[in-house]
C-alpha cells in the first residue's frame, strides 16, 4: 500500500523559511513526477511545484518563484519544498503528491494518484 506522509510544517513569521519534506512508501518512484500543492482555509488546493523523474524539468506557480524551490531524492523516494522569503499568504496545508504514470511532468491535479495527509504551515505577519 501507498503511503506518503509529509512533515517540516510549523509556525513561522514572516521572512522566515521552512523545508518541508515528503517520503514515499509501498513502491519505488523513480520515475514518476512529485509535486507539492496546498489549500488555504475557505479556498481551493492549489498547485505549488512540481519536478519530475530527472529532475531536470520543475515547475512553479507563479506566487512561488524565486522563493520556493522543489527538489527529489530518487534514493530515499522523497521530495522536498524548500520554502524561503514567506509571507503571510503561504499559510496553507500543504501536500505532496505522486503521479502514478511514469515519464511525465503534469501540474494538474487530476492527474496525480497518490496524495499524503499534508502538513500545515502558517505564516505570522
Amino acid at each position: 500500500q501507498v503511503q506518503l506522509v509529509e512533515s517540516g510544517g510549523g509556525l513561522v513569521q514572516a521572512g522566515g523559511s521552512l523545508r518541508l519534506s515528503c517520503a514515499a512508501s509501498g513502491r519505488g518512484f523513480a520515475t514518476n513526477a512529485m509535486a507539492w500543492f496546498r489549500q488555504a482555509p475557505g479556498k481551493a488546493r492549489e498547485f505549488v511545484a512540481s519536478i519530475d523523474w530527472t529532475k531536470r524539468t520543475t515547475y512553479y506557480t507563479d506566487s512561488v518563484k524565486g522563493r520556493f524551490t522543489i527538489s527529489r531524492d530518487n534514493a530515499k523516494n522523497a521530495v522536498y519544498l524548500q520554502m524561503n522569503s514567506l509571507k503571510p499568504e503561504d499559510t496553507a496545508t500543504y501536500y505532496c503528491a505522486v503521479d502514478g504514470t511514469p515519464f511525465t511532468a503534469p501540474m494538474a491535479q487530476s492527474q496525480y494518484d497518490y496524495w499524503g495527509q499534508g502538513t500545515q504551515v502558517t505564516v505570522s505577519s
